[in-house]
């Protein structure tokens, strides 16, 4: 306290008088040890070796003496018949010893460390008062024992500072304690400390904990540690709230100010030396070295955030693992796949935002073609090799066989596509499936599954095709030809595509054994029809480059084509328009289309002459992929009925919480195939919101439709 600070001569310094009539009444007896001081040093033997340490209790308990060492070796945590005699750090620090077997330590015999060590542990709780020596009026009430381990340390303090900086008063504090004794402070050799109350050391609100430090306090703290943090201090525990943490003058290591629930008379209100680092009711701002700081016992230690990525490979999964096929498995068919594949923990199991790929994957339970890398690439890519066998032994073959895949085989593939591709968003962030696809396949060394041509420029190869519709006036009523009046802005994938390769001048330069379609969507706001429906079967003859097409009138050879009159609502609007020589002629010469350009068809070399009888080149819808609200699920063809369909959830239930497991649902959906019967203009006239979720999520969130021929997939 203010006043209380006072710096005499050790000559000047004596044992209390009632201390010395008690010991000149008693008088010196050969035969019994004398007692020692709290906070002397003293020596004993234990286990053939001298060890040196502090004296924390001296009492009447058989004349035993209790010690703190100053290294590890003891087995004594402070209590005696349950009876709490002093605090000790750690049992490895503390030793219960007769006290004929303890020796006080000659000056001789004193080590540096013995003299200057600041971190000692605290005086016990005092249950009755110290002895009070008369002393002079300046002097405060309750007169500490300063022993002469403290005298370096105040020496060196009253040296004068390096800078202008003002000094601080030594403030002991009226500390009553049962001995009079004291340990020496704990501070550094150039910072004047005194012991504060309620066993704690403190010069200004500044506190030092005992050494060595508990095990808690060695770990990392700056791991945890930062203002706002609940910790707490000494032991027995100061408890609190860091409001601040910084550097102080003197002091090398990083320092918390400390808010403390309970008033501490050593302690400030949020300053130190004359300087304010926070704000706090007074007595309660305590500076204490932020390693001593402990997370607040009194709660519970908050669960560290598990890696969701590693966790897949974790004993967590043990009971959703699926197993590895190695021999080829081809795709189940009819009645023989719903009972494989339908019901819960069915499909792919979703884990942290896996459902895009897993709704791509799925798609491989029906797909009858297999991937095959491609001969002109190089074959020495390790994670391209890794990525096939995984992704056949791991993935499709006990998806087919057994109807599941655990979520860790599907991660593995998501580590490989982060490793090839350098983002780390393939292992726990959404993506979209084009992106998954395009980047599934080059890492697999896949040929292109399209090559497509411009009117201008050479053959492209890519993976998916994006379907545009016709640019249209907002305005307009009617967005294009291709919808039909009604309750609902329809158009089907066949219109789409055959609208989206007309305005932009392109053909296939090959047929496609394996056809992905990108629907057109612009978020869910901004959706240009209310439904897509997906065509059950998509004829691509007409837009095969350098192949025979028939003439929409006469059937014969087709040798002219015109964008304008495929707009024409005279001439059946929606489909494409192609002409023979004399039918181009004839549709031409109206006036209403004379100002139409045709464009030549190009077609195989040779004459032909007559109608032309060849075969429609089809391909078969056999997936669809929907979106909703960034979930990602799958409708899959599994039989020739137009019933087989099955709708696949990776993430259809939840088993636990934040740390749980994703449950996948396969299920059946029957009524898929009776609306993908429909005409556009009868799906037009639906109402929506009279459409059950199956097939409302198939015909209005509808984001990929994949098509394949069954018939090029035996070699292509």
């Amino acid at each position: 306290p203010d006043g209380c600070g006072l710096f005499l001569p050790v000559s000047e310094i004596t044992l209390p008088r009632s201390i010395l009539s008690r010991a000149a009444e008693s008088g010196p007896n050969p035969g019994v040890p004398q007692p020692l001081g709290v906070g002397q040093r003293v020596c004993f033997i234990q286990d053939e070796c001298v060890q040196r340490g502090s004296v924390l209790f001296c009492g009447p308990l058989f004349n035993v003496c209790l010690c703190v060492q100053d290294h590890p070796g003891g087995s004594w945590d402070g209590y005696y018949k349950s009876i709490k005699l002093c605090s000790i750090p750690s049992p490895e620090f503390g030793a219960l010893l007769p006290l004929s077997k303890v020796t006080a330590e000659s000056r001789s015999e004193r080590s540096p460390l013995a003299v200057t060590s600041p971190k000692l542990p605290p005086l016990p709780v005092p249950n009755k008062p110290a002895l009070q020596p008369p002393s002079p009026s300046k002097d405060p009430p309750n007169r500490l024992l300063i022993q002469p381990s403290m005298l370096l340390t105040a020496r060196q303090a009253l040296q004068p500072p390096s800078s202008s900086a003002p000094k601080a008063a030594l403030k002991p504090p009226a500390l009553t304690t049962p001995k009079p004794a004291l340990q020496p402070p704990a501070a550094p050799p150039n910072k004047p400390q005194a012991p504060p109350p309620d066993q704690s050391r403190s010069s200004n609100g500044f506190h030092n904990l005992p050494s060595p430090p508990i095990a808690e306090q060695r770990a990392e703290f700056g791991t945890w540690l930062e203002v706002g943090s609940m910790v707490e201090v000494n032991d027995p525990p100061l408890f609190g709230v860091i409001r601040w943490i910084g550097q102080i003058n003197n002091i090398p290591e990083p320092v918390a100010g400390i808010e403390l629930d309970q008033e501490l008379s050593a302690a400030t209100d949020g300053s130190y030396l004359g300087e304010r680092h926070f704000h706090c009711p007074a007595n309660k701002g305590l500076f204490v070295k932020l390693r001593n700081c402990r997370r607040d016992s009194r709660f519970p230690e908050p669960e560290l955030p598990i890696n969701q990525v590693d966790r897949c490979n974790s004993i967590a999964f043990a009971n959703w693992s699926s197993k590895r096929v190695e021999e080829h498995t081809p795709p189940l068919s009819g009645a023989d796949a719903r009972l494989t594949y339908e019901g819960f923990k069915k499909g792919i199991q979703g884990h942290l935002n896996s459902c895009y790929l897993d709704a791509s994957l799925f798609r491989y339970v029906k797909l009858r073609a297999s991937i095959r890398p491609t001969h002109t690439r190089p074959q020495n890519n390790p994670i391209s090799q890794s990525a096939q066998d995984l992704l056949r032994c791991e993935i499709v073959n006990p998806l087919r066989r057994y109807g599941y895949v655990c979520a860790s085989k599907t991660m593995a593939l998501r580590k490989l596509l982060k490793e090839e591709t350098a983002d780390s968003g393939f292992t726990n962030e959404e993506k979209d499936p084009e992106e998954l696809l395009n980047q599934l396949f080059l890492l697999l060394q896949v040929e292109p599954l399209l090559k497509i041509r411009s009117v201008s420029q050479k053959a492209q190869e890519c993976f998916i095709y994006q379907l545009f519709p016709p640019a249209v006036s907002p305005s307009s009523p009617v967005l294009s030809p291709l919808v039909s009046p009604g309750l609902l802005r329809v158009s089907s994938v066949q219109a789409l595509l055959e609208s989206s390769f007309m305005h932009s001048g392109l053909k296939l330069t090959e047929a496609p054994s394996c056809l992905p379609l990108l629907m057109p969507r612009f978020g869910k706001e901004f959706k240009m029809f209310d439904a897509i429906l997906p065509s059950l079967s998509l004829d691509i003859t007409d837009l095969l480059d350098e192949t025979l097409r028939q003439c929409s009138i006469c059937q014969s050879v087709a040798q002219w084509e015109c964008l304008q009159c495929y707009e024409d609502v005279d001439i059946t609007p929606g489909q494409l328009k192609q002409y023979c020589n004399t039918c181009n002629t004839q549709v031409h010469t109206h006036k209403k289309r004379q100002t139409h350009r045709p464009v030549e068809v190009r077609g195989p070399r040779g004459c032909w002459e007559g109608p032309v009888h060849g075969a429609r080149q089809l391909m078969d819808l056999f997936a669809v992929t929907c979106i909703e609200t960034s979930h990602y699920v799958s409708f899959v063809k599994h039989g020739p009925g137009a019933t087989d369909w099955l709708f696949f959830d990776s993430m259809a239930d939840r088993e636990g919480g934040e740390n749980g497991f994703n449950v996948p649902q396969v299920r059946s959906c029957p009524e898929v195939g009776r609306y993908l019967s429909l005409s556009v203009d009868e799906v037009s006239r639906l109402d929506a919101s009279s459409l059950r979720d199956p097939v409302r999520r198939l015909l209005c969130d509808a984001y990929m439709c994949l098509y394949h021929c069954p018939q090029l997939s035996l070699y292509k």
